[in-house]
């Protein structure tokens, strides 16, 4: 046998150089990477010798670096994925957080924290964790539960059984999600006599489940037998590369299709048959077909609570529920009838199975008086109303993105007020034109998501839109952008504070108290400048003043060679009264405001409406 001498480290950034996808591209597209006294001689070493293969991004952030690696991988709808490396300690931590995030969307991200010395020679060593009736934990172990693999690398050889099984999690539709190879800092630096062909190109196929047919069957006599049937299309329709099946299967049998945060997109926003948003977030034409469906076909969906109305939005008492996922675990929840199968292949298959079944197609007045109502809410205001009337509305602000847009446009946001009124008033003109980190909704996301977008597209428009209280959550990653030369533009929509959440805590009784800044504990008024703030970082940023001013600054980015970053003031409270649906938020039974108390009752009235 042939073998090569290598340390880890070394080893390890080699077979991740040599795993490709099924379209020829490496899997592994780079490594970002802040090095600390637990990575940088192993890893660090290692990665610089190996640029030419593998790229290596430096970040200002772990956690940051990391919402940059899973924005390319959902963008790329999990055909390529990036490799993330810390030291240990705090660095390791920082990115718990994002590996919760991948855990949650299934997206796949390698990350390789450093570990404490695997021969515990220097115990304690710097950062340590050290448990006192465990041994053999570490603060990595934090990783376990927001991992779909982890395994923790105490002797090099190791790395011949964990690579492989790390990139069969990652590349497999069902189980996929983030693996962390906890690396011991002094094992990245031992050698070893590698086997030259473990370093061979290895190319990891998408694996396209068949349906089992004895499902498929019970799903088509229970959509034989609906007569108001309808589509929930979620994220997994667009990882499996299913839209087009979807259009196919949806036009075929005449069925309305409504979309989730992660599957908004999934048909063009004027396809007749796109009910649009449902849910909490939702349209009216959707939310109400789905009150009346006496099936629920969903297909590449988790049927988050958001997506269900907590399980209170389809209201028929006969409605029968079928999901068609990849993953076992999502095929069966809440009693659904499983089709478990790759939502391409399994669409196929019922629309070859189905025969001539034909359904009435929706109320073409359900989108139009829907469109008629929102429409105007994001119109751009006249000087003087804007002037007599106070701060601009976010949704005026998604008026003039959205004006300002084009086909190759994609917007993108995760936290705040943004999700709720994008997923109602965005209008995505093909796949791919609206990513929503909305499965974990992770504050801090937005600027780093938009940085790692424009790597996995290069060519898109890609916009990004979050709130101040999302900005200074995490912003770091814009100089990082700037750094890289990456063209993003950036609108951060300033009301003073978690707007959002301040709107949530009075729709469920509570006075307003510690969301927006006003109310939190302070003795000096907040006057955060965000445009000094984002300029001192290298971005291009201006203010605007008005929806006329922002409209003329998003012209302004389409010239720009790197980040643009647009602030403008907005009203904290207003949000589009049209659509939506009940969301469960538990209200206190026992309070001493009237206010908390009647929304007490109808939180009880609500729940007892659930079938």
């Amino acid at each position: 046998m042939t073998t090569l001498r290598l340390t880890a480290a070394q080893a390890m950034v080699r077979y991740i150089a040599a795993q490709m996808n099924d379209e020829g591209d490496a899997f592994i597209a780079g490594m970002w990477a802040i090095f600390g006294h637990g990575n940088v001689a192993g890893m660090g070493e290692a990665l610089y010798h190996a640029q030419e293969n593998l790229a290596t991004y430096r970040g200002h952030n772990e956690q940051g670096m990391a919402h940059a690696a899973i924005a390319y991988a959902k963008q790329s709808c999990r055909k390529r994925a990036m490799a993330v490396t810390s030291s240990i300690g705090p660095g390791a931590t920082n990115m718990v957080t994002a590996a919760a995030l991948a855990h949650v969307n299934r997206l796949p991200v390698l990350f390789v924290p450093g570990d404490v010395f695997a021969n515990r020679g220097p115990d304690p060593v710097l950062q340590q964790v050290e448990n006192f009736g465990d041994g053999t934990i570490s603060a990595n172990d934090c990783f376990r539960p927001v991992s779909r693999y982890f395994d923790r690398i105490t002797r090099p050889e190791q790395l011949l059984t964990a690579l492989p099984r790390a990139f069969a999690t990652m590349t497999d539709p069902a189980d996929c999600g983030p693996v962390t190879l906890a690396f011991c800092q002094d094992v990245q630096a031992e050698a070893y006599d590698w086997p030259l062909s473990f370093f061979e190109p290895h190319i990891w196929h998408q694996r396209r489940v068949r349906p089992d047919q004895s499902e498929l069957a019970r799903a088509v006599d229970a959509i034989k037998a609906a007569k108001k049937p309808v589509i929930v299309a979620g994220g997994g329709v667009h990882y499996s590369g299913a839209c087009d099946a979807l259009q196919v299967f949806a036009e075929q049998f005449a069925i309305p299709v409504v979309e989730s945060q992660a599957g908004k997109s999934a048909l063009a926003w004027d396809h007749p048959l796109n009910l649009g948003p449902v849910g909490v977030t939702g349209a009216t034409p959707a939310n109400s077909i789905c009150e009346e469906a006496d099936l629920v076909l969903g297909v590449g969906t988790r049927f988050q609570d958001f997506t269900t109305g907590s399980w209170a939005l389809f209201k028929n008492p006969d409605r029968k529920l079928i999901s068609l996922n990849v993953a076992a675990y999502d095929a069966v929840k809440h009693g659904a009838m499983p089709v478990q199968c790759d939502a391409r292949v399994g669409l196929a298959d019922l629309t070859s199975t189905l025969g001539q079944v034909c359904f009435d197609a929706p109320n073409p007045v359900l989108k139009s008086d829907w469109f008629a109502a929102v429409d105007p809410l994001c119109q751009a205001p006249s000087e003087d109303a804007t002037q007599s009337n106070g701060l601009p509305t976010d949704q005026q602000v998604i008026g003039a993105v959205q004006r300002a847009s084009g086909p190759d446009t994609v917007v993108m946001c995760a936290a705040g007020t943004m999700p709720g009124e994008l997923h109602k008033l965005w209008k995505a003109p093909r796949p791919g034109a609206y990513h929503m980190e909305y499965g974990y909704s992770c504050m801090g996301y937005e600027i780093a998501g938009a940085m790692g977008i424009k790597m996995a597209q290069p060519d898109r428009d890609v916009v990004c839109m979050l709130g101040d209280g999302s900005y200074m959550m995490m912003n770091s990653e814009l100089a990082t952008a700037v750094m890289m030369g990456i063209k993003i533009t950036i609108v951060i929509t300033d009301n003073g504070g978690f707007g959002c959440i301040n709107r949530l805590q009075m729709g469920t009784g509570g006075a307003e108290f510690n969301n927006l800044l006003t109310h939190a504990e302070h003795k000096v008024p907040s006057t955060i400048d965000f445009v000094q703030h984002s300029a001192s970082m290298g971005a291009s940023s201006v203010k605007a003043g008005s929806i006329a001013e922002l409209e003329k600054a998003l012209e302004q980015a389409k010239a720009a060679t790197g980040p643009f970053v647009v602030v403008i003031d907005t009203d904290p409270y207003p949000s589009t009264p049209d659509g939506g649906h009940w969301w469960e938020v538990a209200v206190p039974e026992v309070s001493q405001r009237e206010e908390v108390n009647q929304a007490r009752a109808d939180y009880v009235q609500n729940l007892a409406n659930r079938i």
